[in-house]
């Protein structure tokens, strides 16, 4: 099915041959982007795990440095460290020699993010660089280069041709220098032994904060707000309470308040369609014997990898106490996305 409509293609002066021509476009620039990760990840050895032993070594950060599309990378780069227990900064080349490099302290590791190997501004900065001290990575497209010759740890992110259908704008090539940096990130994860609960240390806000850090006991519903009901109540009282208690489900419980089972929108809506006379039925009925259900301390990311990743998406989980097996409450999926004050 065709996202826009004939004539306002032909308005736009687009036809279907030429439609597929930009499909074809697109898909080989990232054929040619993933051809180049691949080589890149081919060539990794032993300059890249000297490159992760310098950084290990030194306490202090580290500093990446780029112009152009190289310093947006670089920028990119400086983000995924900092949230991963690797302390970076950001050095504009061209601003450095104006004052900038006074974000040095002696020592600190220099990652020089350049595709040409030869841009001016890069070159400029290295002997400034190295009276710091600063120990030089560079991340190259071309290890022929001038700064290939000057830096003390050369990372190979040559590729063969870019994606673009010019060949020209820088695509594979900021693909391969992008990935080299991914890398560093996660060898570093892996040596500095960074987990989860540090990740989530550094990221307080946003949705990925959120669901590290907070519990389900943090945002889930309990008490008087849950509609509680008896497997013996009647159809007409199980749809009044949850009318009462719109969450999109009734927990049934015994009279020890363990959880007999679960009634949801649509089991109430599947009861209808099935039963022409709806009076006899009763909670025990229609509910969902043994539903999946979730520990009040678990994240509310371990509680949406329970409600999504399933063939069947979950919307509402019972929350029980592990102890006593008592029902304490509801949550639902809603709750997990809706913003929270940390």
């Amino acid at each position: 099915m065709n996202a826009i409509p004939d004539v306002a293609r032909e308005n736009l002066g687009a036809s279907m041959v030429e439609e597929q021509a930009w499909l074809d476009v697109a898909r080989s620039t990232l054929e040619k982007e993933a051809r180049a990760i691949t080589r890149t990840a081919a060539g990794l050895g032993d300059s890249f795990t000297q490159a992760v032993r310098l950084i290990l070594r030194h306490p202090g950060k580290v500093v990446i440095s780029g112009i152009g599309k190289s310093g947006h990378i670089g920028q990119k780069l400086v983000g995924t460290l900092c949230s991963t227990g690797t302390p970076a900064v950001f050095l504009h080349a061209a601003e450095a020699i104006h004052g900038d490099i006074g974000i040095y302290a002696p020592g600190d590791p220099t990652i020089m993010i350049c595709k040409s190997g030869s841009t001016s501004e890069m070159l400029r900065l290295v002997p400034i660089l190295r009276q710091i001290p600063s120990p030089l990575i560079a991340i190259l497209g071309n290890l022929q280069s001038p700064l290939a010759d000057q830096a003390d740890v050369v990372l190979d992110g040559w590729v063969e041709q870019e994606a673009d259908p010019l060949g020209l704008v820088p695509t594979a090539s900021s693909m391969a220098a992008l990935a080299i940096g991914d890398a560093l990130a996660s060898a570093l994860i892996y040596a500095r032994k960074f987990s989860a609960d540090d990740f989530a240390h550094n990221h307080p806000g946003g949705q990925l904060g959120r669901n590290l850090i907070l519990r389900v006991a943090d945002v889930m519903h309990r008490d008087d707000r849950v509609a509680w009901v008896r497997a013996e109540d009647s159809f007409r009282a199980v749809v009044i309470t949850m009318t009462r208690h719109p969450l999109g489900a009734a927990c049934v419980v015994d009279g020890d308040c363990c959880l007999v089972g679960l009634i949801t929108d649509g089991d109430i809506r599947r009861a209808l369609n099935e039963h022409d006379d709806i009076r006899p039925l009763r909670a025990g009925d229609i509910l969902t014997h043994s539903p999946i259900t979730i520990d009040p301390q678990a994240t509310l990311r371990e509680a949406l990898h329970v409600m999504e990743d399933r063939p069947s998406q979950i919307a509402v989980l019972p929350v029980i106490d592990p102890p006593s097996r008592r029902c304490l409450g509801l949550v639902r999926l809603h709750d997990i996305y809706q913003p929270h004050l940390i």
